[in-house]
């Protein structure tokens, strides 16, 4: 009696359950906008539908992929899962080689001059301040900033609300920039191909990231039994 009772109540539930909508249709007339309004850039200047169809496809394989800074300091800490972190160091070691070769073919180009610290921040107070407030400010949002604009248009409401206090903050930085700069007067630069060369810095960056990708197995080996 008891089995029947719950095959009604389990065929009832199947019954209450509304059928899934095609989104289809949704996803054409999504492809039909964004490749007008490419085109629409395009009355503008050229660069503008290259930008916008890259950050198309860059959304698409972040959402895809659940790539997220994040993530990779996170899970480690609460699942032990360093899929996301391992993934993170494939990245940065891909950057690193095509960073390199770009601030090398500048240098190359303009050997009369020194370029080889732009862009090269120091390391003082306001650096150290930020990561730290960054680092907690994106565990409880839940998101990076890739992560969150990535959640943003899957329409999550937590997302849209961090995204709101991210460009608050953003213009709050800007504005206060020749505040925080005092306090990088005296703070050392690091660029390791001025101490270790262009190969040695590459050589050695390479290394750390092998360890650490190593020690990220090991570390979800010990934790969750295996490293998949």
């Amino acid at each position: 009696m008891s089995g029947s009772n719950t095959s009604i109540s389990v065929e009832r539930v199947r019954k209450s359950r509304k059928p899934k909508k095609s989104q289809i249709p949704q996803g054409i007339l999504l492809t039909i906008l964004i490749i007008a309004f490419g085109f629409y850039l395009a009355l503008g200047s050229n660069k503008l539908p290259i930008y916008w169809g890259f950050g198309i496809v860059f959304g698409y394989v972040l959402q895809r992929s659940r790539f997220c800074f994040t993530a990779a300091f996170r899970d480690p800490c609460i699942t032990g899962s360093t899929s996301v972190t391992r993934a993170v160091l494939v990245a940065i070691a891909i950057a690193s080689v095509g960073f390199g070769a770009i601030k090398y073919a500048s240098k190359m180009a303009n050997a009369a001059s020194n370029l080889n610290m732009s862009g090269v921040s120091p390391i003082g107070l306001p650096l150290v301040i930020g990561a730290v407030m960054f680092g907690i400010g994106m565990v409880i949002a839940g998101g990076c900033a890739s992560g969150t604009l990535m959640r943003v248009g899957e329409g999550f409401t937590m997302q849209i609300l961090s995204l709101m206090f991210f460009i608050a903050g953003s213009f709050w930085g800007a504005h206060d920039m020749s505040f925080w700069g005092k306090f990088n007067e005296n703070a050392p630069k690091v660029f390791l191909p001025d101490i270790f060369g262009w190969f040695g810095a590459i050589l050695i960056q390479g290394l750390i990231i092998v360890l650490l990708y190593i020690a990220a197995v090991k570390w979800q080996e010990k934790r969750m039994g295996s490293a998949e």
